[in-house]
């Protein structure tokens, strides 16, 4: 619990909701302080079923509190505080950085089976007076990948580190960033050298090569693959997309699906990482659309394999559901041309966007039972049981498990563009007792990509080719991509952890974050040193939550929260009624109550009991407070009334 003396500044902070909003004592019943986090350490040799995901540090060594936030925090007098500039463009101070760490190691350290840090070490060059150089931003990166050492090093294990820590490239790790030419260059033998540690011996080569790398974090059983996502961004200037072969891009997809079909052969599972995310929604593009196309046929086509994947760059908590039923697999093998006049949105009305693409997903019959309520063995024979509304709603989005979607989660940043965050993600264990465990395998020279592959022809599945019928010319009927089309999985097979909870599949997360605003004001009034406080506090958990009511993170649960999120017209329990009376005041209620009513005092003293005229507007709660945990709890009452109205 929240200790009393910090709920006024809660609610000074608009942290704490309005009427409006999520009521305060729903908010905070969650807010556990960290000494109260129930992670318990796992037997040596066992696995926990807990990893961290941690992103954007933006470490700046030119960082002086008590300047100005706007002179990025190098100069001047101004408002910066010792541990980061909260809403600011300014980047992370030292003392930010040893302060996570040191919450890692006392509340993490041997709860947690490996780390995904996906990027984004270095500072941004925001400051004409101190241009960066290519030395500082390899010293910005060696300082946190020894801090990763130090916190996890362990030199009774083979490794010589407790865990694995598998990195990936920012676009603000290079200089120039965003501009990353096709490898081996000089950043891919770099970080190289600075992540030695964390990149397998075997591996070596082909991150030089192109600066990815695949790492088995438990052995034979779970692969981190780290994507180099500058070869998909469409701001890197200098590669041109997934299309043609000549492009580093192509070859990068190309080594990615080559190491998903390994994978299914060895029956082992993947998860994904990279910096940039591939976000599509309304202006917003952030890869090459070549690129986003093929990662949306091989989710979908290895969906039997890959069990989540995760990104950074883009510094708001959402997610984004890729639709197999957008891929264009011809349009995918040819150079794409995106719009020239594309603009970057607003954060705001980038989630406005994906909102509005949700609302566009097959919705259920008004009358179907919610996926809350159906176990899988319901839902395997849901087909059969149902109307037919029902199996047709089933039918469009894949079946009772929603194989035609695949998810991407973006986690928040370290850095302080709101509050500091990182994250905890539980996942199923059943039947991984006794496994080997990283830290006791010892290093392999068996490369994973010396197994051979049987050489399938290049063609379009019946599956795919039904879909296209009627859309394209009877020349275009007869192509065929110009890469290799991955095999769907088994007709047989069942669902992968991504679709039904079993060994491996993610249960849900644990989003933690530091309130700087609160923690300066707790430690001017006590005259404490804010490094003296433990630093990151829960914001939510989606396995207690009471808005999003997530069971698990499986595909079928982000659909539904999907679709409760772009519910113009909310069912009750999702719902905030506004109330306007005549006189233009509003009041805000939960759905089902009735505000109180006021009649006019006449002459003799009694009251006019008629009633004023009054409108009804439902708003979504859950929308709202998908909103307020993008931005971190950082926005007030007032600028997130700002966005769920202004598009009502």
């Amino acid at each position: 619990m929240i200790p009393n003396r910090i709920l006024p500044v809660l609610c000074g902070l608009g942290i704490a909701a309005s009427a409006f909003a999520i009521p305060l004592t729903e908010q905070v019943s969650e807010q556990r302080v960290l000494g109260d986090v129930t992670l318990g350490s796992q037997p040596s040799g066992q696995l926990s079923g807990r990893f961290l995901h941690i992103t954007d540090f933006h470490l700046d060594s030119h960082y002086k509190p008590g300047t100005s936030v706007e002179r990025v925090c190098h100069r001047k007098t101004g408002t910066a505080g010792p541990l980061g500039a909260q809403g600011t463009d300014c980047d992370s101070p030292q003392a930010l950085i040893d302060e996570t760490f040191r919450w890692i190691e006392t509340n993490l350290k041997g709860k947690i089976d490996f780390v995904l840090w996906t990027g984004d070490s270095a500072r941004h060059d925001n400051d004409e007076h101190i241009p960066r150089t290519v030395e500082e931003i390899i010293d910005l990166n060696e300082i946190l990948a020894a801090k990763f050492i130090d916190v996890f090093e362990d030199k009774e294990t083979p490794r010589g580190l407790s865990i694995p820590i598998i990195p990936t490239i920012g676009n603000n790790d290079i200089m120039p960033h965003n501009i990353f030419k096709e490898g081996p260059n000089r950043w891919t033998r770099e970080f190289m050298e600075v992540w030695a540690r964390f990149i397998p011996e075997h591996q070596r080569h082909t991150f030089e090569e192109g600066g990815w790398f695949l790492a088995e974090v438990i052995p034979n059983k779970l692969a981190a693959i780290s994507l180099n996502t500058m070869y998909f961004f469409e701001s890197n200037s200098i590669v041109d997309g997934c299309a043609a072969k000549s492009e580093p891009g192509y070859e990068h997809m190309e080594w990615l699906r080559i190491q998903l079909e390994l994978l299914r052969e060895r029956n082992m599972k993947a998860i994904l990482i990279g910096h940039v995310p591939p976000a599509r929604a309304g202006s917003k593009r952030n890869w090459d659309e070549s690129c986003w196309q093929k990662y949306t046929l091989f989710l979908n086509r290895f969906r039997d394999i890959v069990i989540g994947s995760i990104y950074g760059h883009m510094n708001i908590d959402h997610f984004m559901l890729q639709d197999g039923h957008s891929v264009d697999i011809l349009a995918a093998s040819e150079n794409s041309q995106d719009d020239p006049d594309f603009l970057v949105q607003s954060r705001s009305s980038y989630l406005t966007s994906l909102r509005e693409n949700w609302a566009e997903m097959p919705s259920p019959p008004a009358d179907m039972s919610s996926f809350e309520s159906w176990s899988d063995t319901e839902l395997g024979a849901a087909s059969g049981a149902l109307g037919k509304k029902e199996r047709r709603f089933l039918d469009k989005i894949g079946g009772p498990w929603a194989e035609r979607y695949s998810v991407s989660l973006v986690s928040p940043s370290v850095v302080p563009n709101y509050f500091p965050t990182l994250r905890v993600i539980e996942y199923n264990t059943t039947g991984l007792e006794g496994v080997t465990v990283w830290a006791e395998s010892p290093y392999s020279d068996d490369s994973i990509e010396s197994v051979t592959l049987d050489s399938d022809t290049d063609e379009l599945d019946e599956q795919v080719a039904k879909k296209k019928k009627g859309k394209k010319n009877k020349k275009n009927k007869k192509k065929k991509p110009h890469f290799k089309v991955p095999d769907h999985p088994s007709p047989t097979a069942p669902p992968g952890p991504a679709y039904s909870d079993q060994t491996m599949s993610w249960l849900g997360y644990t989003q933690y974050y530091a309130n700087l605003t609160m923690i300066y004001d707790e430690t001017h009034e006590d005259n404490t040193d804010p490094a003296d406080l433990n630093l990151y506090a829960v914001e939510y958990d989606t396995r207690t939550d009471k808005i999003y009511k997530m069971k698990d993170l499986t595909v079928r649960s982000y659909f539904e929260l999907a679709k409760r999120i772009s519910n113009k017209n909310p069912r009750k329990k999702d719902a905030l009624v506004e109330t306007i009376e005549s006189s233009s005041s509003s009041a805000f209620t939960s759905e089902g109550e009735e505000p109180s009513e006021e009649g006019t005092t006449l002459a003799n003293g009694k009251k006019n009991k008629k009633k004023k005229n009054k409108d009804k507007k439902k708003h979504n709660r859950v929308w709202r407070t998908f909103l307020q945990r993008a931005f971190v709890g950082f926005l007030s009452d007032d600028e997130l009334d700002g966005i769920t109205k202004s598009e009502n």
